[in-house]
């Protein structure tokens, strides 16, 4: 144990088991021996190890990685407590007693979070590669559906016509704003805490410094108190994941949506979808649903690591042990449901047709219509009020918008005239809007090129 001569009797096996975190956090085996190898840098510049010594060491923290990471050496989880103190043992027996040397100037405390805080600046960059991946593959597809005409809807009811690229590009926007939490999150991560010892420093003459730009931080903590107790960049990187499946939720539910018989948008590819032991005839968007279903668990994540933190005093506590599980889960579940996401709407077939005869005559031109009297110097509301009386009229009579003719709309208004008709095409529906923002294919196609000009430029 690392703790040595303050204790005669070795903990018991049961309360090690308990307390043991190395079944998940030997995922931080990479950045401890990241971070280990600058520690051991900075000791033998700060002339507390001498080369030789600098270098034993150096040698096999690099073997330990190689034998990791071909199975060589499975540390026992009935044996550590974590990750770190397994790593020193092996050491110990790799190198003898020149192992003992390392943990200098270094307590658990800075080691650990350290490691976790170089993890969350990689799993953040991978994230937002991939982000940016589905995006690509977004825009792609949009690029040739500017002019496929879908239902907007809101409250589930049909709204107003819009395009199928522009529904996806509101994926888009929801895409750029994830990518712009984990690039904070990662920010928030960029601070080295090696050097800030258990809570208050070191006397030794620590580089903390070097040992920074060694590792690839922008800065140091500047408070060991806090350095060593700090989980908020974890809970930027929790809460950014919750928001990200999220969004991946919300696209799942259309998916689900689309993919029906009622709906008849879109099919899924067979690689994507999953069938019934009971019903042959069923395809089921599973792959779909699951992503919807993993927002519980990421949130849930949040949450337990907020509820960890609520009650702690400064500084260091065990209870924050509990941090790198949820963080781990959050990033393996949402990561690959990022993944699973794109490989799905990549190999999707979207109808282009649904709509087009569909929304003939639909009522959700009725805006439309409203706007042409408004043009005309009918206040809005009263020209509002109006179009209601034009949908009543039709609905009674059962007719769809594109049925009515010129009487039948002097007979509620005489203001209106023939091109008060143009309102019920459909075709060139998403050609009258106007303003920036909007289904015009026109706009849609600039903002497509904005979009993959800024990804290839990011």
């Amino acid at each position: 144990m690392l703790w040595g001569g303050r204790f005669k009797d070795k903990l018991d096996s049961a309360a090690l088991r308990f307390s043991s975190s190395l079944s998940y956090d030997k995922l931080l085996l990479p950045e401890d021996i990241q971070g280990s190898r600058a520690h051991a840098e900075m000791l033998c510049k700060a002339g507390i190890i001498d080369g030789s010594e600098c270098s034993q060491i150096i040698n096999g923290l690099n073997l330990i990685y190689s034998e990791y990471s071909l199975g060589a050496w499975v540390p026992d989880e009935l044996c550590y407590e974590d990750i770190h103190s397994a790593i020193e043992a092996r050491l110990f027996e790799l190198i003898g007693k020149s192992a003992g040397k390392l943990h200098t100037g270094r307590s658990r405390n800075d080691q650990i979070i350290t490691a976790v805080r170089l993890w969350i600046k990689k799993a953040c960059a991978e994230i937002i590669s991939n982000i940016t991946s589905f995006q690509h593959t977004l825009l792609d597809i949009s690029s040739n559906h500017t002019k496929t005409i879908i239902s907007g809807y809101t409250h589930l009811q049909r709204a107003q016509p819009v395009s199928f690229a522009f529904h996806l590009l509101a994926y888009v926007e929801m895409l750029s704003r994830d990518k712009e939490r984990f690039e904070f999150a990662m920010k928030q991560a960029d601070s080295c805490p090696l050097g800030s010892g258990a809570l208050a420093g070191s006397t030794l003459p620590l580089d903390r410094q070097f040992t920074a730009e060694k590792l690839g931080f922008a800065s140091i903590t500047q408070n060991a108190l806090d350095a060593v107790s700090n989980r908020d960049f974890l809970l930027d990187f929790l809460s950014s994941c919750a928001a990200g499946i999220m969004h991946l939720s919300r696209l799942s539910e259309e998916i689900v949506l689309w993919s029906t018989s009622e709906w008849k948008l879109v099919k899924l590819s067979d690689k994507f979808s999953t069938g019934s032991s009971l019903m042959p005839q069923k395809k089921n968007p599973d792959m779909a649903e699951l992503i919807r279903g993993k927002s519980g668990r990421i949130y849930g994540n949040l949450t337990s690591l907020l509820t960890t933190m609520k009650g702690l005093p400064l500084s260091y506590n065990r209870d924050l042990q509990e941090d790198k599980e949820p963080v781990f889960d959050s990033f393996m579940h949402y990561n690959d449901s990022l993944i699973i996401m794109n490989m799905m709407i990549q190999t999707m077939e979207v109808n282009g047709a649904k709509y087009a005869e569909e929304l003939k005559g639909d009522f959700s031109l009725a805006t439309d219509l409203a706007d042409w009297l408004v043009l005309k110097g009918i206040p809005f509301r009263e020209s509002h009020h109006i179009v209601g009386e034009v949908v009543q009229s039709a609905e009674s009579r059962q007719l769809t918008f594109d049925r009515l003719n010129l009487d039948d709309l002097k007979a509620i208004n005489p203001i209106f005239d023939a091109s008060a008709l143009d309102c019920f095409d459909i075709s060139s529906s998403l050609n009258r809007k106007k303003t920036l923002g909007s289904p015009n294919p026109e706009l849609v196609a600039e903002q497509i090129i904005l979009w993959k000009k800024r990804l290839n430029e990011g």
